[in-house]
């Protein structure tokens, strides 16, 4: 697949999306969603690939939408087509059957913050800032910041930075419970690794059903995904990675999930 604004890789159960658009500062036109969209669409398809990471190139991980390009989008198209090709990409990411881990570099400025909120998991270099910043100039979130942020870091926490625009610390973001892990800048890419390969070691059909329940049941009462759990317990117990699990418990040695 060829790419214009985004770097695709795929390597060893890993596929890779990174945004290449460091001139902007990795800003998100219609052809970068489009791209990562694309992308989205080839790891579903890719039985193989295991987990999924987005990071970026350049001194910034994404200063959110490219109000250029949104400037020169055609005027035969819907006047939300920016807005739910954004959401289309986002929701893409997010809902992938893989665990996908944000390396976030740099800045996370607005719709930046929003696609770390997609993410399952979130890695970030100490020298990060982060900042919702949609009312410093006049917008509101359009990308899922208003309801993703409350559920992430609770909601008093999420109206003050929804409010305000403050910047915040990897610190402190791994404080409030946004990202995962602070990390020193030039050890991002280790960390990120080192957590690919932890996930690597993992029966693929155990995330895959786990990340289902965990964002099915956000949604829900805990008496629906309880239920929920059951179902998917007794359905997981027909797979091989079921069965290895178990087989390499008996046997006392480390299992090797063939991800079926």
């Amino acid at each position: 697949m060829q790419f214009k604004n985004i770097i695709y890789e795929k390597k060893n159960g890993v596929a890779k999306i990174t945004l290449n658009r460091p001139d902007v500062m990795n800003a998100l036109d219609a052809k970068t969603l489009e791209e990562m969209c694309d992308a989205c669409q080839d790891i579903e398809n890719d039985i193989s690939v295991r987990v999924a990471v987005v990071t970026a190139t350049g001194r910034a991980f994404c200063t959110g939408a490219d109000l250029t390009g949104i400037a020169s989008i055609p005027p035969d198209k819907p006047r939300d087509y920016f807005l739910r090709l954004w959401n289309k990409a986002f929701s893409a990411i997010e809902n992938l059957s893989v665990p996908v881990i944000a390396a976030v570099n740099g800045i996370a400025l607005a719709g930046g913050l929003e696609l770390v909120m997609v993410c399952d998991l979130a890695i970030a270099g100490d020298n990060v800032k982060m900042s919702d910043q949609h009312a410093n100039r006049g917008l509101t979130p359009g990308g899922g910041a208003s309801q993703r942020l409350p559920r992430l870091i609770g909601i008093r926490k999420a109206k003050e930075l929804l409010y305000t625009g403050d910047r915040i610390t990897a610190a402190e973001a791994e404080r409030l419970g946004l990202i995962n892990k602070a990390v020193p800048a030039d050890k991002l890419e280790e960390a990120t690794n080192e957590l690919v390969n932890k996930l690597l070691t993992k029966s693929p059909m155990a995330m895959r059903a786990v990340k289902k329940l965990v964002n099915l049941g956000m949604e829900g009462s805990l008496e629906t995904g309880l239920e929920m759990e059951m179902v998917a317990m007794t359905a997981h117990g027909t797979t091989e990675d079921f069965a290895e699990g178990v087989k390499s418990f008996l046997e006392g040695r480390q299992p090797q999930f063939p991800g079926r």
